[in-house]
């Protein structure tokens, strides 16, 4: 008998759950549980031991079964890859080579086919499973999940917390119908606004245009089943969660929504200012929220809720600093001057410069702030060099900035390179003057404009005829993007409408190229779509356009 069959059995014999074992409360089970499965943490606060390749000791925090089964516990697909589902739902069900009923799905019906038969879990074989890698079948599944020494409570909290994952209906999905909203702040631009919800809005009439037509025609609900499955026939709803007044009072204005009509996720979303409110109410209720429209997002490693499309203008900063990096070498020790406009904005551009320029080991940036609402001019800027003598002035402030700026290029001492937000700078960037255009160098965050032409069609579908001139082209591709990746994460979720393997799904998803965003990537808990930016000049002639001074600068 060979020694792994023999420590086999010996686990076998020695990982049966104890029988009585005094369970916490419900929370508890959930809190415990879930520092288990998310963060490898057993309730005592140590870490979980695990051991892989049959008998190499590692830490459970770096072997996770989130990381595998993902957060909803419905498990991962990566091409030919099928982590299974190891919530107890499906668990404690016999596996079959097909999904019951679902057997001429072709997306359905490929990814069943990767599963091994087996009868359905207990509790006894799943311990078992856990410690020693072992299924009901006899199988060992030692070559690609970690098995955990667990003691029988620990075992027991653990599987009590796999019977909860996914395990009723999400708010917001009915048996025919998946209700999603939308918050707009009050106070947002018009046509800002329905640049956002008219892509959205298009997306929820074409759904329900095709669960229409098969409901009264064979054929056509023949086909949508084997396209979509169980989500052919469901209807969408898109309400719009208008929020008023002061920020401290939405907390109750989206708790007051949410009860008199939940929704399975929330789209999109404007504000002219802060989004913090909207995304903490997210976070604390386990809500969704696709890729609102936001200068500033809540930047956070560890929240899970709210996708946001980018970092938000702070990327620009950060793409300034990583390419000043790039050419330190001609910078060399000169000061380096950040002229911030006061303000959401400003503060958020040069923070995120300053972040990436301490991190790559530079000396702090001279920072002078501009009050809100006081002109520049050429005279503060003559100042400020003459004061500091910078190989590089940055400038974050709008159009007021050219005029100044073009008096300053008669100073003999002005810098040679000039850094500013060409998205900040609006329609005024394509119009800088010839004599500015050699030193000034723009942040970009976008494809190029005469590149992103190609998209044109498809980014206009959305309008079904409408005039595109009466809409914002960012803010329509923006939500041209949120409502092709909702319909993409729909579509692959099985039919399993669980908020978090929503949210799992778009994790799974391969880099995409969309309207706008040189490239837009996902990946487990990754949370924010497009991570770059380019560094621009603006071309020579009358109708210059921009000309990259950099690559896709990643963040």
């Amino acid at each position: 008998m060979s020694r792994l069959l023999i420590w086999t059995l010996l686990l076998l014999t020695l990982s049966a759950p104890a029988t009585g074992a005094v369970l916490p409360s419900a929370e508890e089970i959930q809190r415990l549980g879930a520092r288990m499965y998310r963060e490898g943490i057993l309730p005592d606060g140590q870490a979980m031991k695990a051991f892989v390749s049959n008998d190499v000791a590692v830490d459970g925090t770096a072997f996770t079964c989130v990381s595998c089964h993902l957060r909803s516990g419905l498990g991962s697909v990566e091409g030919e890859v099928v982590t299974p589902p190891t919530n107890g739902r499906i668990l404690y069900q016999e596996r079959k080579p097909y999904i019951k009923g679902k057997e001429f799905v072709p997306s359905v019906a490929n990814y069943a086919k990767y599963l091994p038969v087996r009868p359905a879990y207990t509790d006894e074989t799943l311990a078992t499973l856990i410690s020693a890698g072992v299924d009901p079948t006899g199988r060992s599944v030692l070559s690609v999940m970690p098995r955990y020494e667990l003691e029988d409570r620990d075992m027991a909290i653990l599987i009590a917390y796999l019977k909860t994952l996914s395990d009723r209906p999400s708010p917001g999905v009915g048996k025919q119908e998946i209700r999603f909203a939308t918050v707009i702040v009050e106070g947002s631009d018009p046509v800002a606004v329905e640049s956002m919800v008219t892509p959205l809005q298009f997306s929820v009439d074409r759904k329900n245009s095709l669960a229409k037509a098969a409901g009264v025609n064979e054929r056509v609900a023949r086909m949508g089943y084997n396209m979509l499955g169980d989500l052919h026939g469901y209807t969408f709803t898109l309400t719009r969660w208008i929020l008023k007044g002061d920020p401290a009072t939405w907390r109750a204005q989206l708790e007051e929504y949410d009860r008199k009509e939940p929704a399975f996720a929330l789209l999109g979303g404007i504000s002219p200012g802060t989004w913090e409110p909207v995304h903490r109410f997210c976070e604390e209720r386990g809500i969704p929220d696709l890729f609102p429209v936001v200068d500033d997002p809540v930047l956070s490693d560890t929240d899970w809720y709210t996708h946001y499309l980018s970092r938000g203008v702070r990327q620009e900063g950060e793409a300034a600093a990583r390419y000043l990096h790039g050419m330190v070498e001609l910078i060399r020790d000169r000061a380096i001057v950040q002229v911030i406009r006061d303000g959401r904005r400003g503060r958020a551009l040069a923070d995120g410069f300053r972040t990436v320029w301490a991190e790559t080991g530079h000396t702090p940036a001279v920072d002078i702030v501009l009050p809100a609402g006081e002109p520049l001019t050429a005279e503060a800027l003559r100042q400020a060099v003459a004061g500091h003598k910078p190989a590089v002035l940055i400038l974050w402030d709008d159009a007021g900035l050219i005029n100044p700026l073009g008096e300053l290029m008669a100073d003999p001492s002005r810098p040679g390179m000039i850094v500013a937000s060409a998205t900040w700078l609006g329609s005024a960037a394509t119009t800088v003057p010839e004599a500015l255009r050699a030193p000034l160098f723009l942040t970009w965050p976008y494809r190029l404009p005469q590149d992103d032409k190609r998209y044109d069609i498809a980014a206009r579908k959305v309008l079904a005829g409408k005039r595109p001139d009466k809409y914002d082209q960012v803010i329509l591709r923006q939500s041209y993007i949120t409502q092709d990746v909702l319909g993409r994460a729909l579509m692959m979720m099985r039919g399993e409408f669980y908020r978090d393997f929503l949210l799992d799904t778009i994790g799974m998803m391969e880099d995409m190229y969309y309207p706008l965003y040189e490239r837009v990537s996902f990946g487990p808990g990754q949370r924010y779509a497009s991570k770059g930016c380019y560094i621009v000049q603006l071309g020579k002639g009358e109708n210059p356009q921009f000309e990259k001074r950099s690559e896709w600068v990643i963040q």
